[in-house]
């Protein structure tokens, strides 16, 4: 079987996982109006299993037009660390004890300033946690970010477009917002080595322009939600459950930065995440509901992304390779609504000859349109499965956020481009 026929075979079925995606709120409508088919339905409503289950087709169709040896090893060939460490990651970052820590600061903060704590909590949510995930990783970040807003932001008494809005912005200043630091952003950690850029460089030329369209996004959906906040809100939070030891929030916090520090190493943290595991099990009374579910739904998502994203650099990389850079900046912006930004700037790592005024468009233009679909930007899922409870139906639909991510989208590429 020629090479080109599998190429064009996996170039389709990944457009297909791409419209599957916009239609998934479809889906979830089609469940509640034909029960006798709502487990199939809400199935196909959920976004994290989209590709995974175009992914395996893929497979399927390799297997059939080449050989099961070729589709297996094909499968075998790519590196699922990201999958792995995002599953981890999150669970860990989710628990209740980190939980509880983090809304402590932040709620320490909001009491020291003369506003109402809603307001408050709410821009903290949408800036300062973000800008976060250039330490602890952009995955770790979106959870948290998550699981705080979503009472005071994500819930049935939020109007629709609000929550769009909202979520567009939380979406984009996590994709920017871990370019601070060199290891944090996916997109980065795909071209820092190779480009020899350190985390002075990545604070140096992207970061303080990132953090200022952080602030800028935050100060503007705070400003729309203002009438709102507090209204409706629900009163489940971690911090109004039983005290949390500092001892077990520490251990918390500890199991965390591990994974985090070993984030490039799957044989050790996942071999830490058992430990994880084993103590909360120990300590049950201080532990909410691990978030397996959601985590391993979005590992799916992800590891479906690569195999179905890998078998798309034949027409990818020649794109990114023949434009000036500021055409660039805004095609790579707007690949990047269809395809993972990091997949989009390995390509453009392995670029021999690439100008540096070209690199830093390239990744400039990755991160700024990371927040515009599910796809964009790997922790994307991740807040997808955590939030989506509270919008209508149950799910996130694709044009939504795309019109919710926009206005954000243009203040983070207009401080990338002019400053």
């Amino acid at each position: 079987m020629p090479t080109e026929t599998i190429q064009i075979v996996g170039a389709a079925l990944f457009g297909i996982a791409l419209i599957h995606t916009f239609c998934a709120k479809y889906f979830e409508v089609l469940a509640h109006r034909h029960p006798k088919h709502a487990g199939l339905l809400h199935l196909l409503s959920e976004v994290e299993v989209v590709f995974g289950f175009w992914a395996f087709v893929l497979i399927a169709a390799m297997a059939l037009l080449t050989g099961s040896s070729k589709a297996i090893a094909y499968a075998e060939s790519l590196q699922y660390t990201e999958p792995l460490f995002v599953i981890v990651v999150m669970v860990v970052a989710a628990s209740r004890p980190v939980l509880t820590a983090v809304q402590s600061l932040l709620g320490l903060v909001a009491r020291a300033v003369p506003l109402s704590s809603p307001l408050v909590l709410a821009w903290l949510g949408l800036a300062v946690v973000p800008l976060m995930g250039s330490l602890i990783t952009e995955p770790a970040a979106m959870t948290l970010a998550a699981l705080m807003l979503a009472p005071r932001i994500f819930h049935k008494g939020m109007p629709e477009k609000l929550k769009y809005a909202t979520l567009g912005v939380l979406f984009v200043n996590i994709s920017i917002g871990g370019t601070l630091t060199s290891y944090a952003a996916p997109p980065v950690l795909m071209v820092a080595s190779t480009w020899s850029w350190d985390t002075a460089f990545m604070a140096g030329t992207f970061g303080w322009k990132a953090s200022l369209a952080v602030l800028v996004n935050a100060t503007g959906a705070v400003v729309a939600l203002r009438r709102h906040l507090g209204a409706g809100a629900s009163a489940d939070e971690p911090s109004a459950q039983m005290t949390m030891p500092a001892v077990v929030s520490a251990v918390h916090l500890f199991f965390l930065a591990g994974v985090v520090a070993l984030a490039h190493h799957p044989v050790l943290f996942l071999g830490l995440f058992l430990f994880f595991l084993g103590f909360t099990q120990a300590y049950a009374r201080f532990q909410s509901t691990l978030i397996l579910k959601e985590g391993l739904l979005v590992g799916f998502f992800l590891a479906g992304l690569m195999v179905l994203g890998g078998m798309q650099q034949w027409w990818l990389q020649p794109i990114v390779s023949g434009l000036p850079p500021t055409t660039l900046f805004f095609s790579a912006m707007g690949l990047t609504a269809i395809t993972d930004n990091a997949a989009l700037t390995y390509l453009g790592s392995l670029i021999a000859g690439i100008s540096d005024a070209s690199k830093y468009m390239l990744v400039a233009g990755a991160v700024a349109g990371g927040g515009l679909t599910v796809i964009a930007n790997a922790p994307n899922p991740a807040g997808v499965a955590l939030l989506k409870a509270g919008f209508q139906d149950g799910s996130i639909g694709a044009g939504g956020l795309l019109l919710g991510a926009l206005l954000p989208t243009a203040v983070a590429a207009t401080f990338f481009l002019i400053l």
